[in-house]
């Protein structure tokens, strides 16, 4: 009974019996588990595992340290993942792979300055504006560096293919921008390298507009097809679901672009100019690129939602809790519902939110507000935190954020806002609630705050 207890899911193993009549039992997948494959949980960008096991009040299940270096907090790097019982977390010089139910480093793979660019740079442009540089999918984790998209077994770590950007060696752009996973399909963009937006930094490679997209097959690396934008992409405005890829399409608004960095720089004021710019919201086929439709009626967001069970699709802006930096383009107060099938443009209402919105079956949540997807009208949603950055990231019952310590709302209880004290959430998405629990890598890396417990755990549910 004991052994079983321990027994993890997802292939966990039990050995037991004489040793001439030895029985092997396998523990089957954890029903109810929800993942977390891509910085926003999905390829849909919900915000939301759709886990069904994990509720409040939360209690310790696993802790250690680990031997891997992350950015530091302020760099907002990555969210860490989840898939099949593996957590994947990125690091300074490649990815972590861990077992999510009892913290053991399954493996490591080396990538050099995999994410030095997000190390001492100080609320700045980072994962928020450019997106994730690795996701899950299937039985593979996939990372992007450069030119390449290295391709991973999930469970061992070990490198089954480099994927290259089509595009030619001479092309003055060749770096991989977006990354995504979904149905066998690997989907990138080829960065726009000449477009930079840090005021601060000028050596860092982030770049947050690409000047191609690109679908490639999953079991062979070959190229499915292509998109050249008419103007341009922004990594955070694409979204895939039900078969179906969307992308805007819009010229670059000028006042995000910077010269020169230069120390204690500041993001450049909106320029009027750019509110008008030329811009459509497009869909494709997910497989084959085939166009479905096409909008060019007052194309405003910078970042898409789809949620699949709905058919809908969410336009909005950047949602951030600071002032420390935000792209002149990320005005913000407006959000919008798009019909998924036709691109009819449903709803379209003012509103104001600090957080990504998180879509949990019919529901829109954020920090600032509530609305019904389908029709846009606000519901009453009480929601005050503590001090701290962050974004929310959310299960079907359960929305984990940081609140000073690490903070939670269980949408089954009506408890309001509860703390796990002690320690300190990272500047971004560092807690994930997946696979029947919270995962939570070290989010306090680097840095010199007051709180008392600094390691790596995962949290179960007590009831």
């Amino acid at each position: 009974k004991e052994a079983r207890r321990i027994q993890r899911p997802f292939g966990g193993q039990f050995c037991w019996g004489p040793v001439e009549n030895l029985q092997l039992e396998t523990k089957a997948d954890l029903k109810g588990a929800g993942s977390w494959t891509h910085q926003y949980s999905n390829s849909s960008n919900t915000v939301n595992s759709n886990d069904e096991i994990v509720k409040g009040p939360l209690r310790m299940y696993w802790y250690r340290d680990v031997d891997f270096q992350i950015p530091n907090r302020h760099g907002q790097g990555p969210a860490p993942l989840v898939n099949r019982g593996v957590m994947v977390v990125g690091g300074l010089h490649g990815l972590c792979g861990l077992d999510a139910y009892n913290g053991h480093t399954l493996w490591k793979y080396q990538l050099r300055n995999n994410l030095t660019d997000m190390n001492g740079i100080h609320h700045d442009v980072s994962t928020a504006e450019v997106g994730s540089n690795f996701c899950l999918g299937g039985d593979y984790a996939f990372v992007c560096k450069d030119t390449f998209c290295h391709q991973i077994e999930l469970k061992t770590g070990k490198l089954v293919r480099k994927i290259s950007t089509p595009v030619s060696r001479d092309d003055p752009n060749q770096n991989w921008g977006y990354l995504g996973y979904h149905d066998g399909v690997i989907y990138g963009t080829v960065s726009n390298d000449a477009h930079h937006t840090s005021p601060r930094y000028k050596n860092i490679s982030l770049r947050n507009e690409s000047v191609l997209f690109f679908a490639a097959d999953a079991k062979t690396g070959n190229i499915l097809w292509t998109y050249q934008p008419e103007y341009s992409i922004r990594n955070n405005a694409i979204t895939i679901g039900n078969d179906s890829v969307y992308l805007v399409d819009r010229e670059i608004a000028k006042a995000d672009a910077v010269k020169e960095a230069r120390r204690n720089g500041r993001p450049n004021p909106p320029s009027p100019e750019d509110a008008h710019r030329k811009g459509k919201l497009k869909a494709f086929q997910a497989k084959t690129g085939k166009d479905l439709w096409e909008d060019k009626e007052d194309i405003f967001g910078t970042q898409l939602a789809v949620s699949e069970e709905n058919d809908i699709l969410l336009m909005f802006y950047q949602g951030i809790r600071h002032k420390f930096f935000r792209l002149p383009s990320e005005v913000g107060g407006r959000l919008a519902a798009v019909d998924a099938k036709t691109g009819k443009r449903i709803w379209d209402i003012a509103a104001e939110y600090q957080s990504h919105p998180v879509i949990n079956g019919d529901k829109i949540f954020a920090q600032g507000g509530a609305w019904e997807l389908k029709s846009g009208k606000p519901i009453p949603f009480t929601f005050e935190r503590s001090y701290g950055c962050g974004q929310i990231s959310a299960s079907k019952h359960l929305m984990v954020f940081r609140s000073a310590t690490l903070g939670y709302v269980d949408l089954t209880r009506k408890a309001g806002v509860e703390n796990f004290g002690g320690i300190r959430l990272g500047c971004y998405i560092n807690a994930i609630p997946a696979g029947g629990l919270v995962l939570v890598p070290d989010g306090s890396s680097q840095c010199n705050c007051s709180y008392q417990m600094q390691s790596w755990f995962a949290l179960e549910g007590s009831e």
